[in-house]
């Protein structure tokens, strides 16, 4: 499944929330390139999205679940990559 979680980071003059998958990285990148996101918002588990795509990310399949659930679930699904591993 597609999960986004509400735009909360202020970055670059707009609002940013995060698109994960919790299942496969696979289908997260396909739904990315469905949704037009470039592959630079790649960030080792999940993709970046402005505040401006939401409806749009909403209206291809998306679901709306809340910054604390987007990481219990990628948690779970073994996609999560710590900020240990990220050094």
């Amino acid at each position: 499944m597609i999960l986004i979680d509400p735009p909360l980071w202020p970055n670059h003059g707009t609002v940013w929330g995060h698109l994960v998958s919790d299942a496969s990285l696979a289908e997260l990148h396909a739904f990315a390139r469905r949704a037009g996101i470039p592959e630079r918002g790649f960030d080792r588990d999940h993709y970046d999205y402005p505040i401006e795509r939401q409806a749009q990310l909403l209206a291809l399949g998306a679901t709306l679940v809340s910054t604390r659930e987007l990481i219990t679930r990628l948690r779970a699904s073994g996609l999560r990559v710590t900020a240990a591993q990220r050094r």
